[in-house]
C-alpha cells in the first residue's frame, strides 16, 4: 500500500521478489547520480522524483520506495490511474498468468489502456465522487469515451482545460516512447491529477503581456497589479487601492473577494499516489472555498461560464499533472515498446474527442 511520510513524501511498500527488486532496480537506474544517459534523464519530468529506499526504525525488514506526492500541491485533487499498454502481463508470465490478466479486462489488446479507479471532486455538492477498476472494467469501446469524460466533469460542465492540458502532457510522453528502444513497460499506469478547486495562484504580468492578452487598454493597470486566476476564475487585483475588477463578471469579483481569505489558508492535500488505496466510499465530504450558500441563486451560471467559457490562455495555464507510475514489470529491450505506444495513441484520441465533442 501507499503511506505518506511526515515530510511530504509517500512511502510505497516494496512488493515480493521478483516485482519489488524489479521496481527498485529500474528508479535506481533512472536516478543513478551518474546517470548521462539521454533517454533515461528525460524519463525523470514524467516520473514522481525518487529519493531512495526507507525502513521504519521499529520495522528495518519492511522496505518502502519513498516518492514525490504527485498529489500533494493541489488543493481538492482529481485523481486518476489508468494502465497502459495493449498486455498487462510481461513476456516471462504463465500462461496461468497470461490468462488471469486477460480475463479481467478482454479488451485491453484493443482499447491499449484500462481505468483502474477515478477521484473527482464536484464543486456543486462540495464532495467527491469515486470509482474503482470495477468501473473500469465495465467500459467498452462503446463506452470508454464517456466514461473517461465523467473523470473531467466537476458537476457543472466539463473540465477542458484540464482536459487539453492532460492530452499535452500525453503527447510528451509519448514523444519519449516513440524515441527510445531500450525498456518495455508492462502493467504500468499513468496518474492524472488536476485541480478539482478554486485554490487560487497568482502569476505577476506587465501591463502590456496583460493588456495584449485580455484586449485591455494600455493604461488601465498598474505597475503593481496582479492576475489572478482561480481555478480559472479571472480576476485583477490591484494592490495600490485594493480594488477587485472581473473580467468574467462582477457578481464573481464579490464571490472571489468575500473567500480570498480562505484561499490563502488552505493546506496542501496529503493524499496517495494510488486511487485504490484511498477510501472506498462513493461520495466524501470536504472543506472548499465554495460554500452551498453561494451554490444558490445566480452564482451557478456564473460558475458556469467560468468554468466552460474561459479564454485560451486560461485553458491552456490549467494546473495539471500526468506521470508515469508502477513500474514492476519494465524490462530492458531493443525495439519500441508499441504495446504502449498503441495505448497512449488510443488515450489521446478518446480525450480529443471528449474535449471536441
Amino acid at each position: 500500500g501507499i503511506l505518506q511520510h511526515p515530510d511530504g513524501t509517500v512511502l510505497k511498500q516494496l512488493q515480493p521478489p521478483p516485482r519489488g527488486p524489479r521496481e527498485q532496480e529500474f528508479y535506481n537506474k533512472v536516478y543513478d547520480s551518474d546517470c548521462c544517459d539521454s533517454i533515461l534523464l528525460e524519463l525523470r519530468e514524467y516520473l514522481p522524483k525518487y529519493f531512495g529506499v526507507w525502513s521504519p526504525p521499529t520495522a528495518p525488514n519492511d522496505m518502502y520506495l519513498k516518492l514525490e506526492d504527485v498529489t500533494r500541491k493541489f488543493n481538492k485533487p482529481c485523481i486518476m490511474d489508468v494502465k497502459i499498454g495493449q498486455k498487462s502481463y510481461d513476456p516471462y508470465a504463465s500462461a496461468e498468468k497470461i490468462q488471469q490478466q486477460v480475463s479481467k479486462y478482454p479488451l485491453m489488446e484493443e482499447i491499449g489502456f484500462l481505468v483502474l479507479g477515478m477521484r473527482v471532486y464536484h464543486v456543486s455538492s462540495d464532495s467527491y465522487e469515486t470509482q474503482n477498476q470495477h468501473y473500469g472494467r465495465s467500459l467498452t469501446k462503446e463506452t470508454v469515451k464517456d466514461g473517461i469524460s465523467k473523470f473531467f466533469h466537476n458537476g457543472y460542465c466539463l473540465r477542458k482545460d484540464a482536459i487539453a492540458a492532460s492530452i499535452q502532457k500525453t503527447e510528451k510522453i509519448l514523444e519519449w516512447f516513440e524515441g527510445q528502444k531500450q525498456l518495455n513497460f508492462y502493467a504500468s499506469s499513468l496518474l492524472f491529477v488536476y485541480e478539482g478547486s478554486c485554490q487560487a495562484t497568482t502569476v505577476r504580468l506587465s501591463d502590456v503581456t496583460l493588456a495584449e492578452k485580455r484586449g485591455v487598454p494600455k493604461g488601465l493597470l498598474s505597475g503593481g497589479d496582479i492576475l489572478e486566476y482561480n481555478n480559472n476564475i479571472h480576476v485583477i487585483n490591484s494592490t495600490e487601492n485594493g480594488k477587485i475588477e472581473a473580467s468574467v463578471s462582477k457578481g464573481l469579483s464579490k464571490f472571489y473577494a468575500l473567500h480570498k481569505k480562505a484561499y490563502s489558508k488552505r493546506h496542501h492535500s496529503q493524499l496517495s499516489l494510488k486511487v485504490e488505496n484511498l477510501e472506498q466510499d462513493n461520495m466524501w465530504k470536504s472543506s472548499t472555498c465554495i460554500t452551498q450558500e453561494h451554490l444558490n441563486g445566480n452564482v451557478i451560471p456564473q460558475l458556469e461560464k467560468v468554468f466552460c467559457h474561459m479564454p485560451a490562455e486560461i485553458k491552456e495555464s490549467a494546473n495539471v499533472e500526468v506521470r508515469m507510475i508502477d513500474f514492476a514489470h519494465v524490462f530492458p529491450s531493443n525495439t519500441k515498446d508499441e504495446g504502449y505506444i498503441y495505448g497512449l495513441k488510443n488515450l489521446i484520441t478518446v480525450l480529443q474527442n471528449i474535449l471536441d465533442n
